[in-house]
């Protein structure tokens, strides 16, 4: 997304309640076990519960589930074509930019490929695709008082470079 596509916000006259949050992401996928692989061996999510081969709910911190995965209409399915609609990635935030990090971290040592990262002044994200080939974002929010502003007030959002060896330089300590 290019700058001059950015336009700002539209106030909708009757918008949802500000403390509306996305509860979790259920994805299709292939393979149980190699999901599982990625997002809890690699990312660190920890599994709340299992269904045998079907269906698997990972969280963070002991939550119900932050993710599903399932083969119930998946099971050794193939990624949707390019050019087609669905999912254009899941995101999932981090609570400071040591824990972006730390996931940086886990990646470079599961040699997994960035698609991309960027600094979008609000954020900084990392950009990827799991084993089923669904886009995940990894990123961190900074405070709001920090984000970029137009002279009017809107959100003047950026797309820059995101400096990796700099966050990988923050990641704590392997424990």
């Amino acid at each position: 997304m290019t700058p001059a596509a950015l336009q700002p916000a539209e106030r909708h006259p009757d918008p949802v309640a500000a403390g509306t949050r996305i509860g979790h992401v259920h994805l299709k996928v292939a393979d149980l076990d190699r999901a599982l692989a990625f997002y809890r061996d690699v990312l660190g999510f920890e599994v709340m519960q299992r269904y045998g081969d079907q269906a698997v709910f990972l969280s963070a911190g002991g939550y119900h589930h932050h993710l599903g995965l399932n083969t119930w209409e998946s099971k050794g399915g193939r990624p949707p074509a390019p050019g087609t609609t669905g999912l254009y990635h899941t995101a999932i935030l981090y609570p400071h930019r040591a824990a972006l990090a730390d996931a940086l971290r886990r990646l470079v040592e599961a040699g997994i490929r960035l698609d991309g990262a960027s600094d979008h002044g609000v954020s900084e994200a990392l950009y990827l695709s799991d084993p089923d080939g669904n886009g995940v974002e990894l990123y961190r929010d900074r405070p709001q008082a920090e984000w970029p502003r137009n002279p009017d007030g809107t959100l003047a959002m950026v797309t820059k470079r995101l400096d990796l060896q700099a966050l990988l330089a923050e990641a704590p300590a392997k424990g």
